[in-house]
């Protein structure tokens, strides 16, 4: 993994700006990884954020701000924390996926990734979801040594599966514990990377290429000349045209 450039980190951002979500993650992971989407789409999703969070530790630094509202009373919460603080060590997945147990039932599956989140039709109904995720995971399923198809799958065997797939993913399920100074109420939230991460590169793409207009303006230079120089070195000459 290695941090962009500031023209690359726009060329990924401008890539991304017609892409879903999913397919703009892929798109900046393989630039950072020098690898292709098509290989990065085959990571689990915790593989997936893990690099993201060592991609944005390059690009930002360590240091994370996010704010949050508090579930009961509304209040607002800034949250400071570190990207060593969302990473979760994780077992590597046995070549084949994992095998588990459950009552009786012999799974094979590999842990969710990109190209079966992207596959997944949109469902409201957590039980069919969960098939539908199982599915596309499932290498082999066995009863009494005889094949099994998912959708002849137990319910809660189903859902004891995707739990476990869970579990051997955990990076891929990051949740803060939270606490509102005011009224004392506490719960778990999400923690996104993903999103995150491309808000941040939205935002700093669109301040770059703002401060790319103004000295260009100014001073008449190529806009790959203004990104070649170091944050410092822009800002001072921003100043000078300001004043």
């Amino acid at each position: 993994m290695r941090a962009l450039s500031a023209t690359e980190m726009l060329e990924v951002w401008e890539r991304g700006l017609t892409q879903p979500q999913p397919q703009r993650l892929l798109t900046l992971l393989a630039a950072g990884a020098a690898t292709t989407t098509e290989a990065a789409a085959r990571t689990s999703v915790g593989q997936r954020d893990a690099c993201l969070l060592t991609l944005r530790e390059l690009a930002f630094g360590p240091q994370l701000c996010a704010l949050a509202s508090c579930r009961s009373c509304g209040e607002r919460l800034e949250l400071n924390f570190r990207t060593s603080d969302v990473r979760i060590e994780t077992e590597a997945e046995p070549e084949g996926g994992w095998s588990m147990n459950v009552a009786g039932y012999e799974l094979r599956c590999h842990a969710p990734n990109s190209l079966d989140l992207m596959a997944m039709a949109p469902e409201s109904d957590p039980a069919v979801a969960r098939q539908q995720l199982l599915q596309l995971c499932l290498s082999d399923a066995r009863h009494d040594g005889v094949s099994v198809a998912v959708g002849q799958l137990p319910a809660q065997v189903i859902s004891e599966a995707v739990e476990r797939m869970a579990e051997a993913d955990p990076q891929a399920d990051v949740q803060l514990a939270l606490a509102c100074p005011q009224c004392g109420h506490q719960w778990r939230a999400i923690f996104d990377i993903g999103t995150f991460f491309w808000s941040e590169i939205d935002a700093w793409a669109q301040r770059t290429l703002r401060e790319v207009h103004t000295l260009a303006a100014a001073y008449g230079w190529r806009e790959s000349d203004i990104l070649t120089m170091s944050p410092w070195r822009r800002q001072f000459y921003l100043n000078c045209i300001s004043g």
